[in-house]
């Protein structure tokens, strides 16, 4: 097997012992995912899909996912225990995902501007385009999958985890909040998308929201496409772009809107 084919391919690991960055036949300037989940069947999921599949097969990126349950305790490999001080739920335990961690981040730079680790959490920062860019900058990030009541906060605060939120809602589990934040960030990779302007011009990029897009018909239902795209004028078209995302950005996002007439005053 070539190293780039191997490069690229989702690798899950159910030992005790992940495979250091070095063993794993992977180019090191290649960006790296690796996932602790309890669900490592979960991955690629969508990732290996279109643009992310392709870039995946074609070792553009790395993705491992590493199943946490094997580091569990005793004969039924327990990974979780009830909450101290009583409650609802289960939390993970803070020995079993501590192995888990050192184990996973083993080869990765200990900078963790090089390597981020990351806890998905509906208590943690919100997840921005701004954070995709700072991760796609990186050699390649670590996410923690939070299941039950979430993780015991000693591990958090060991390791100095940044705990990260896809949105004011909670899931039964961080994988879905994984994949997506993860098809963000590997869609900044040089190469991954192909054109570099469709990443420049998209939403949030430049703190607005992406104007309205158009193609054929030239007619739909009695709507025409709006007739400044039409003239071939690639300054009025850029106003009207301009002009239509400012438009949008205050009407649907004013929290956006303020920080950018921030930014510009």
């Amino acid at each position: 097997m070539s190293a780039r084919r191997a490069a690229g391919r989702l690798a899950i690991t159910p030992s005790l012992t992940p495979r250091s960055l070095e063993k794993r036949g992977t180019p090191a300037k290649v960006w790296q995912a690796r996932i602790i989940t309890l669900f490592p069947e979960a991955f690629p999921g969508v990732l290996g899909l279109s643009l992310t599949g392709k870039a995946l097969k074609e070792g553009l990126w790395g993705l491992e996912a590493i199943d946490l349950r094997p580091f569990g305790i005793g004969k039924h490999r327990n990974v979780d225990d009830t909450p101290a001080g009583g409650g609802a739920g289960m939390v993970l335990r803070a020995d079993v995902l501590g192995r888990a961690v050192e184990m996973t981040m083993r080869g990765a730079p200990e900078d963790r501007a090089e390597w981020p680790l990351v806890c998905l959490s509906p208590r943690g920062r919100p997840f921005t385009q701004a954070m995709a860019q700072r991760w796609a900058g990186a050699r390649g990030v670590t996410m923690i999958c939070g299941r039950f009541e979430g993780i015991d906060q000693r591990v958090i605060d060991h390791f100095g985890i940044e705990e990260v939120s896809l949105g004011d809602f909670v899931l039964t589990g961080g994988e879905l909040a994984a994949q997506a934040m993860l098809d963000a960030t590997v869609r900044l990779l040089p190469e991954v998308l192909g054109n570099a302007a469709s990443v420049e011009e998209e939403s949030f990029s430049s703190g607005l929201l992406e104007h309205p897009q158009y193609t054929r018909p030239a007619e739909w239902e009695g709507r025409e496409i709006p007739p400044v795209l039409m003239s071939g004028n690639h300054g009025e078209i850029a106003r009207w772009r301009q002009a239509q995302a400012e438009e949008l950005t205050r009407a649907r996002r004013p929290d956006l809107w303020a920080a950018y007439q921030a930014r510009k005053g």
